[in-house]
């Protein structure tokens, strides 16, 4: 008889242990309603390119936000992305968004810069600057094609035309 209460107390504990994590898994991949305190702000982007629901939205490198909706514009074919935003951040209405990379193999966030003006952004509103991701497979294609401006060139001296 007590190995099965000994059984079932490990088996609870276990349990319990499981259900704490997924609280916490949810509540930092966006899953669960986490949004108390917070505002939403929406941007809209040329590439948001590793970008999803549930990435970081930053300011001055800390965690303010999080992404929570990524959508197509039919009209403007950019990406509208939807950023919620801790209320105790105040953004200048000049301020800007871009699509940042933590390195050459880290993943991509959204960094906010705050602009100077002395108006706020109110809840709902647009952020109109903003920059997308830049393509890292792009930019070492240019690098490693170098470019054509040799190609009209004047030909070497003694070359026969």
């Amino acid at each position: 008889m007590a190995e099965n209460r000994a059984e079932i107390l490990a088996g609870a504990g276990v349990l319990a242990a499981a259900i704490g994590f997924l609280v916490y898994a949810g509540q930092e991949t966006g899953f669960t309603a986490r949004d108390s305190g917070s505002y939403a702000l929406t941007a809209s982007f040329r590439s948001v390119e590793g970008v999803t629901v549930g990435t970081d939205v930053r300011l001055a490198g800390v965690k303010v936000g999080t992404v929570t909706a990524l959508a197509l514009n039919p009209e403007t074919f950019f990406a509208d992305a939807t950023l919620s935003v801790q209320d105790s951040v105040l953004l200048p209405d000049d301020s800007a968004a871009l699509v940042s990379s933590e390195g050459l193999l880290g993943g991509n966030f959204v960094e906010l810069v705050p602009g100077g003006s002395l108006d706020n952004l109110s809840p709902g509103a647009e952020i109109e600057d903003t920059q997308g991701a830049v393509s890292v497979i792009s930019l070492m294609m240019k690098f490693a094609g170098g470019s054509d401006s040799g190609s009209d060139a004047a030909p070497e001296a003694g070359a026969v035309e």
